[in-house]
């Protein structure tokens, strides 16, 4: 199964990529490793979907 998605074929939430996001960064101070850095910017493209599937599901 991806890890971008729940059994079902559902969508993580925006809160649960926000959370994982937010637990990357240990230190505002500390930069992210590499793979880190990865990781955070296919958090942030997924994030980016979802908000875009949520205001179109709004609309």
């Amino acid at each position: 199964m991806s890890p971008n998605s729940r059994p079902g074929g559902l969508v993580r939430s925006a809160a649960e990529i926000n959370e994982q996001i937010r637990g990357l960064w240990s230190h505002p101070a500390v930069p992210l490793t590499r793979e880190q850095r990865a990781e955070y910017e296919r958090l942030c493209a997924e994030l980016r979907q979802v908000e875009r599937g949520g205001a179109a599901a709004a609309a």
